[in-house]
Order: C-alpha cells, then sequence, then structure tokens
C-alpha cells in the first residue's frame, strides 16, 4: 500500500485536516484495523468503478457496507476495513473535529459511530463526477471545489466550542471536562449539548479518545523506557485504567501495541494491517 499525505489549501485549513490516497496494487483481499481517533471525513473508494470495501466490522459487530462515496463520524471503537480482492484507490479528506457542522452544516452527533451517504446532504452528484475523473489530481480538485463551495455558504460557527478543542488537544495528556468549564465559563448541560452537536462525541468521550492518541504517539517516540510511565505522563489514574482504555479504542493490550507500534498509521486513525 501506498500513502501519499496532501496538505489543505489555506483557505479550508481551519475545516479539513489533510488530504490522503492511500493506492493498493495486490491482488489478495485486504483487512486493515482501524482506531478511533475523534474526527470525521469523507472517502471516495473505488474498485473498477464499484466500492471496493467489502465491508467495515466493528468490535461490536455491527457491519456497514458503504458506497463509493460516503461521509463518517467520529468513532469510538475499532473496527475492521475488509477491502475486495484486487488494487483499489482511496482518495479521504480528513477534517476538524468540528467540520461536519461547519461545512456541511450537519449536526455531528448523527453520523457518531456511523456514516452517510453524500447525497443525503448535497444536492451535487460528486460520486459520478469522482468515478468518471481520470486520476487522482482530478479528484482531488473535484473534492476540493466541493468543499470551497460549501465553505463560502456561510455557517454558524461555535467559537466557544472550537476554542475548546484548541485547549483539549494543547492539554490532552492532563485535562478535564471540569477544567473545561471553568475556562470557558460555561454550565456543564450546555456546554456538552453544544460540544456534542458540533463533535459527535460528548466532552468526556472525546478527551478520552484523544488521551489514547496521544499515548500511540508517545509509545511511537519510544521515549519511555516501560508502558507505566506512558500512564503516568498521561494522568491515568493507575495501570489497570490505562490498559482498560487502551483496550477499549484499539482492542488491543499496550503491550501489543507497543510491539506493533511501527506499523500504525495516525493520519487515518491509528490503522494498520
Amino acid at each position: 500500500m501506498k500513502f501519499t499525505i496532501l496538505p489543505s489549501p489555506e483557505i479550508l485549513k481551519n475545516d479539513v485536516e489533510c488530504f490522503m490516497m492511500v493506492e493498493y496494487t495486490g491482488e489478495e483481499g485486504l483487512a486493515i484495523k482501524v482506531s478511533p481517533n475523534g474526527v470525521p471525513g469523507m472517502v471516495f473508494q473505488q474498485n473498477n468503478g464499484r466500492s471496493a470495501l467489502e465491508h467495515i466490522i466493528t468490535q461490536s459487530g455491527r457491519t456497514a457496507c458503504p458506497p463509493p462515496l460516503f461521509l463518517y463520524g467520529p468513532g469510538t471503537e475499532p473496527s475492521v476495513m475488509h477491502y475486495k480482492r484486487g488494487s483499489s484507490t482511496t482518495t479521504q479528506v480528513i477534517f476538524k473535529p468540528h467540520a461536519l457542522q461547519t461545512l456541511l452544516g450537519i449536526n455531528a452527533s448523527l453520523l457518531s459511530d456511523g456514516w452517510a451517504e453524500l447525497h443525503e446532504f448535497s444536492a451535487q452528484d460528486l460520486n459520478s463526477q469522482l468515478l468518471e475523473a481520470n486520476n487522482e489530481q482530478e479528484r482531488i480538485t473535484l473534492l476540493t471545489n466541493f468543499l470551497l463551495a460549501r465553505f463560502k455558504q456561510a455557517k454558524t460557527r461555535d467559537t466557544l466550542v472550537e476554542e475548546s478543542l484548541r485547549f483539549i488537544h494543547t492539554n490532552s495528556g492532563s485535562i478535564q471536562v471540569k477544567d473545561l468549564l471553568e475556562y470557558l465559563h460555561l454550565s456543564e448541560r450546555q456546554f456538552e449539548r453544544r460540544f456534542t452537536q458540533t463533535v459527535g462525541l460528548s466532552p468526556h468521550v472525546y478527551i478520552r479518545v484523544k488521551r489514547f492518541n496521544e499515548a500511540i504517539r508517545l509509545i511511537k517516540t519510544r521515549q519511555f523506557e516501560r508502558l507505566t510511565d506512558v500512564a503516568y505522563a498521561l494522568n491515568f489514574y493507575d495501570q489497570s485504567h490505562f490498559i482498560r482504555d487502551i483496550k477499549a479504542f484499539s482492542g488491543m493490550t499496550p503491550k501489543s501495541i507497543s510491539q506493533k507500534v511501527d506499523d500504525f498509521h495516525d493520519q487515518v486513525g491509528y490503522s494498520y494491517v
């Protein structure tokens, strides 16, 4: 598999993290394990003009068979993406956590742990255009133009929620919801409603996901001699709490992850073959 990351155009940087292209040239079917990273996105994937995905199965047993073009919301459990036999191409737009609302005007909680076809939210037949495109560059241009058109249609931004996201990302190893409430001067009920509508996850769950992501990042750096030091650095209550959260979001123990951590691709939600 070949991964290519392209930066977001400057005008979309507040809402789009990056574009990613994945090219698979093998002939066998493929299974990619994905752990959550708390962000939504948009995917176009195809194998000879049809969906390259056989199905997606979550750890709890839910099965989905998405079409070539679909939106996905922030997830909270690991899943396995099963690809059909033969080569395929995937073009993915990785959004910022709040972008379903700010770019597309979608209540993000509707897509939490789920996906939807784009035509449910847009009259434009982007799927056909992407299928007719001659190469990946044309697909990137089509996706960019679609997002630029949506960007120019003014959406209400919840600047307090976006500020809370920046605060979480800066302090992902130590922050709690009560710290956010003090920082933003909001009541818990009001903040939770606004955050969940914008991001798709509750503040508490989102913080847990980001701390899990930070744990993977720290393990990858190999700067800690023991996994207990990672748990300590991220202020987990104890070792069992650390193991429980890592297993909840990855399906693996911290020790197993440390042995496979070089195989994790963090831009796609900490995935590995």
